[in-house]
């Protein structure tokens, strides 16, 4: 048996900004720091860039954010689709398509990308960050960094770094549950019903659909959400679950893939049985990604209330504006929305802020929050990680780390009426 003794050897990079992750947010931050001036290095686990808009298969940009990116996103993805949606702009998105349009982005800008890497902890001197240390088939390397922005979803090197967080709701430690997207083929598209969340409903000579699939669906899953694509007789389905999950341990993320893959064939017998336009249908593909709702929520310089988001406050230091969703609660015992969960009724249509002081981890230095784990309340979460406002972090995120070297600034010393003038908002 053969053995590389290179494999053992770790090997040094340098950047100035390092991004870990890229998902929305962490390709929107690279994205921008790129475009700024900044020497970057994205690293990525998968295969394809997207995170969960692409490897997790997810039907639409739910949500809104007034991001000059987000909009750039879907302006060209529009010129990407086929058929009835060419040069469409729409939500929905073709995820074979956005992989590719996002490598054209980032190699547009000059941004350097490693795939098939995993970020496994913090380079630390003290209380400051100076990179991350990275495993792929290549070897071991430490890279070292000005600027690391952890867009890992669920802020995996700032946490080893000794950022304080907290894991799921405060009272309990709980999380939203987990879900694999899959696509079903064969879906007479004109007869189609189609359920774009929990509250939506549809009465049927059998019943009603919702009701119907919490009888028929096994525990914990136990509903319908369907979504069209850009392709004909293919629709998205948002339906599997997984609940006492805990997305920060490969052990519960392997239960989580094994649970939700035994739903789908449940969920294709309810479909044929019961939703009009599904009789033939049949699974065509599956996410490479669990789709993680929640996992750590860390204490930044400010921490994002869900009071904050109802009331719409306009902070000093925004560096996203117009975000707008509402507290998307997943059911964390079942199938549904949780009780503390609104969709529907979420009274407030006005979109709301997010200030500089939430990417800014407490404690730490050179290192950003981006996406899904900046500092907020588990039900101000449930906003912000919608994936448009996610991308509006990133820009933010990605913008304030080029700033900081091209300026030789502290992050926390970047001022973030800078910050919003490069963006453009």
């Amino acid at each position: 048996m053969g053995y590389d003794k290179a494999m053992n050897k770790k090997c040094e990079l340098h950047t100035e900004v390092l991004v870990l992750g890229s998902g929305p947010s962490g390709f929107a931050a690279a994205y921008d720091a790129a475009k700024n001036g900044a020497d970057v290095l994205l690293v990525e686990q998968c295969g394809d860039v997207g995170g969960i808009s692409t490897s997790g298969l997810m039907s639409h940009w739910t949500g809104s954010c007034g991001s000059p990116l987000f909009a750039q996103i879907l302006r060209r993805s529009a010129q990407k689709n086929e058929g009835a949606y060419k040069d469409r702009i729409t939500n929905i998105i073709d995820p074979e398509k956005l992989k590719t349009l996002y490598l054209e982005m980032l190699d547009e800008v000059g941004c350097r990308i490693m795939l098939y890497t995993f970020a496994v902890d913090a380079i630390c001197d003290g209380d400051s960050v100076r990179g991350a240390s990275v495993v792929s088939k290549s070897g071991q390397y430490d890279i070292h960094a000005a600027i690391t922005v952890d867009a890992t979803g669920d802020g995996d090197i700032a946490a080893r770094a000794g950022a304080e967080y907290i894991l799921g709701r405060e009272s309990d430690h709980k999380m939203q549950p987990a879900t694999l997207m899959f696509k079903v083929g064969g879906v007479d598209t004109d007869r189609a019903v189609f359920l774009g969340s929990f509250e939506s409903t549809y009465d049927t000579p059998k019943g009603e659909l919702q009701a119907l699939a919490k009888r028929h669906i096994p525990y914990p899953a136990g509903h319908i959400l369907t979504y069209r694509t850009t392709l004909p007789g293919i629709v998205t389905c948002n339906m599997t679950n997984a609940v006492e999950i805990d997305g920060t341990r490969a052990e519960d993320l392997t239960k989580a893939t094994a649970a939700c893959r035994r739903q789908m064939e449940d969920i294709v017998r309810y479909l044929r049985a019961y939703v009009p336009g599904y009789e033939n249908c049949f699974v065509i593909s599956s996410a490479s990604l669990i789709g993680i709702r929640e996992t750590r929520h860390f204490k930044g310089r400010y921490t994002l209330t869900q009071q904050d988001i109802l009331d719409a406050k306009a902070f000093d230091d925004y560096v996203v504006k117009d975000a707008y969703f509402n507290f998307d609660v997943h059911n964390i015992t079942g199938a549904g929305l949780d009780e503390t969960g609104v969709q529907k009724q979420f009274p407030q249509q006005n979109g709301y802020t997010i200030p500089y002081r939430c990417l800014l981890p407490e404690a730490k230095e050179n290192l950003l929050l981006c996406g899904r784990n900046i500092s907020g309340t588990h039900i101000a979460h449930s906003n912000f990680r919608a994936m448009p406002i996610c991308v509006g972090i990133g820009e933010a995120a990605g913008t304030a780390a080029a700033l900081a070297v091209s300026q030789k600034k502290r992050l926390q010393d970047v001022p973030a009426e800078l910050i919003r003038r490069r963006i453009g908002i």
